[in-house]
């Protein structure tokens, strides 16, 4: 299991940060068209793609901020909102780096985050801003046990 989780089993506190990446292939794409059901030729279809003066097919966005639920799933965050900014396209092969920060946690473990999305040239393609509810201490225990499983 990652870093990610290690951490949370130690304790979460505002200033956490943690960083991913990944390589988005057609493969991705064609496999999150067929759970999501989008279809938008945009992802599909190269006419469609010169009308929209775009440099070729691109990932959905949701795909690509789907980073996010890695860092949340390691977390054992449990989202309550997740609000994202599409700055830019990713094409198939961009290698993308998501940095998740949490910027707040009160008493009763609610949290806040924020994540930005930067592809291999360093330019922001996706920010998001987040709100959940991070693990207790019986849930890092649980959380510590699986860890000692692995």
């Amino acid at each position: 299991m990652s870093y990610i989780r290690k951490k949370t089993i130690e304790g979460l506190e505002a200033g956490d940060c943690f960083t991913l990446t990944r390589t988005f292939t057609e493969a991705d794409t064609v496999t999150f068209g067929e759970i999501s059901r989008d279809y938008n030729p945009i992802h599909y279809d190269e006419g469609f793609v010169r009308a929209k003066n775009l440099q070729g097919r691109i990932c959905h966005g949701l795909l690509v901020g789907g980073m996010i639920t890695e860092v949340g799933g390691q977390i054992g965050w449990l989202a309550s909102g997740m609000n994202f900014r599409f700055r830019r396209p990713v094409y198939f092969g961009d290698t993308v780096t998501c940095v998740f920060t949490i910027t707040e946690v009160d008493e009763k473990s609610r949290a806040r985050a924020e994540a930005v999305l930067s592809n291999q040239h360093g330019d922001v393609v996706i920010e998001a801003w987040l709100t959940g509810v991070l693990p207790g201490p019986s849930e890092q225990q649980i959380l510590a046990g699986l860890l000692a499983g692995d």
